[in-house]
């Protein structure tokens, strides 16, 4: 009889459970390990095992530098135009607007003004994954308001770059950028207030050519690339075989072109013990007169 007969049941195996592990670990650029993002934040993105520094975003980079992370952003509306029209394999105004989308920025620098150990102060910082943290006139007239308001706040300017240089899809007007930004601070340099340089990885081609090395106090962070060509093209030009590492930081200190390397975890503490020597120096100046 039917109701008799045993019915073999196929057991099935419970399904294994899925771990979501992507984007949860990051590799080293410098010792090829696997790294735990939030120990890596933790350690504001510098690698653990080896110091590599990572590269971070305009953003990051401020809340970084000022006390509490808090700051005032200005000029966050300012966006690019297309002035010339350009078009290569994506239109200009294509690239503008697939920039803005993944980064959450109008242009490639961010300006914020706020307290830096007690201190107020002003800093560009640049964001490197808006079209390779190119500098057009956007760029260009931010750092000049910046400069602007320094000197008639009476305040420290801080530039932050992490550019590839001069923005192409601009053409000459990306170039006249460096011609204005160093006239605006050769006016902060006539109103007496400081101006502190701080070059990341990388800092190249028309930015390395102005702002970037023009601080009274030019400072990097290690292994940082700061160049203005490409090392094929000076090879090229100069028929030399040039030495390995010629255009990172520790190369650079070692020749007299910047002043000093400082790992991130103690940027923000030297730039301020570096504001209180300048600032109150000049005021004993001012009061001594």
């Amino acid at each position: 009889m039917a109701w008799f007969r045993t019915e073999k049941k196929r057991l099935e195996a419970p399904k294994a459970k899925r771990v979501q592990t992507e984007g949860l670990w990051i590799k080293c650029g410098g010792c090829k390990q696997m790294l735990w993002k939030k120990d890596l934040e933790a350690s504001l993105f510098c690698c653990p095992k080896c110091n590599h520094h990572f590269r971070i975003g305009a953003r990051d980079r401020l809340r970084m530098l000022f006390d509490e992370g808090k700051y005032c952003e200005l000029d966050a509306g300012l966006r690019s135009a297309d002035p010339l029209g350009f078009k290569g394999r994506e239109s200009y105004r294509e690239r503008l607007e697939k920039a803005r989308a993944e980064t959450g920025l109008a242009d490639a620098l961010v300006t914020g003004e706020g307290l830096l150990e007690g201190r107020r102060v002003t800093v560009c910082a640049m964001e490197f994954r808006f079209i390779g943290g190119s500098m057009g006139a956007v760029v260009g007239e931010k750092v000049a308001r910046a400069i602007d308001r320094c000197i008639s706040g009476h305040m420290p300017l801080i530039a932050v770059s992490c550019s590839g240089g001069a923005r192409m899809m601009e053409g000459a007007i990306s170039l006249m950028q460096m011609a204005k930004i160093s006239a605006a601070l050769t006016r902060l340099e006539e109103a007496h207030e400081p101006y502190i340089s701080v070059l990341t990885d990388p800092t190249t081609g028309g930015v390395t050519a102005s702002f970037a090395m023009l601080g009274d106090l030019n400072v990097a962070e290690p292994g940082a690339l700061i160049a203005f060509a490409g090392p094929r093209v000076i090879e090229q030009t100069m028929r030399q075989k040039l030495p390995e590492g010629f255009q990172r930081a520790e190369f650079l200190l070692q020749h007299g072109m910047i002043d000093a390397i400082v790992p991130r975890k103690e940027l923000k503490r030297y730039l301020g013990r570096v504001l209180r020597m300048l600032c109150d120096s000049q005021l004993s100046d001012d009061l001594r007169q």
